[in-house]
């Protein structure tokens, strides 16, 4: 607006620019605020001072965004795993674990979206369910030497302590754990399990990996972590 000039009773404010990530930040602080239940892009399209309509033209739909949400937050995990220097496998863990767990403290309400939707693969298991976290954790847990074997196996007693402390913790946080049904229209939206047969061409890393990480050795993972827990909780008791 030019100097000295005073906008008239008749001229509207200027509407903000929409774009994706602009969308995704307001979902964000609104499940922030009201959890995972109460979500609907009207909701969204309120927020931003818009009708729901023009949201889409940036998202296909409310599943689009929910997927975008998790995306943004992932995102984050492997931007602080880049900026950490790695010392050790044992200490990329705890960085791994952490960032995780600064999601179930900061976004309690989004957290089971991460624990509880689709992966993008069906061999991946939540909460790392992305392709980038996993060639991450796959990279570099290779790179200290540990054999296929002994990485996978760490993967999945590693997420399965993840999953249960961290939705542990968000839902004492109030959050509501149970998963949100996925509706069955939603403007086009790409639900999450159609990656299931993700493109691995660029990811030699996770096509090495797939065999392994599809066996299922539940039963036999659940037994050794009963048995770590019960010596960890001898070992308290002796103090």
């Amino acid at each position: 607006m030019a100097a000295g000039r005073r906008r008239t009773s008749k001229e509207k404010p200027r509407q903000r620019r929409l774009s994706r990530q602009l969308i995704v930040n307001a979902a964000i602080a609104h499940l922030d605020q009201h959890g995972n239940l109460r979500f609907t892009m009207r909701d969204i399209g309120n927020m931003l001072g818009v009708e729901a309509m023009s949201l889409y033209r940036h998202v296909t739909g409310r599943e689009d965004l929910l997927e975008a949400v998790v995306t943004t937050l992932l995102d984050e995990v492997t931007g602080r795993l880049n900026e950490t220097p790695t010392l050790s496998w044992q200490a990329y863990l705890q960085t791994l674990a952490q960032a995780f767990r600064q999601i179930a403290v900061d976004h309690p309400h989004i957290f089971p979206l991460i624990a509880t939707r689709h992966p993008a693969a069906p061999w991946l298991r939540p909460p790392l369910r992305s392709l980038e976290v996993m060639r991450n954790f796959l990279d570099t847990l290779s790179g200290f030497g540990l054999s296929d074997e002994q990485v996978v196996k760490t993967y999945r007693s590693f997420s399965s302590f993840l999953l249960g402390s961290l939705l542990l913790e968000a839902a004492q946080r109030r959050a509501q754990t149970a998963p949100i049904a996925e509706p069955g229209v939603d403007g086009d939206a790409h639900l999450p399990h159609s990656d299931a047969e993700a493109d691995l061409e660029e990811s030699p890393t996770i096509r090495r990996f797939r065999r392994l990480l599809s066996e299922d050795h539940s039963a036999e993972e659940f037994e050794a972590t009963m048995a770590m827990l019960l010596e960890w909780l001898a070992l308290s008791a002796a103090r």
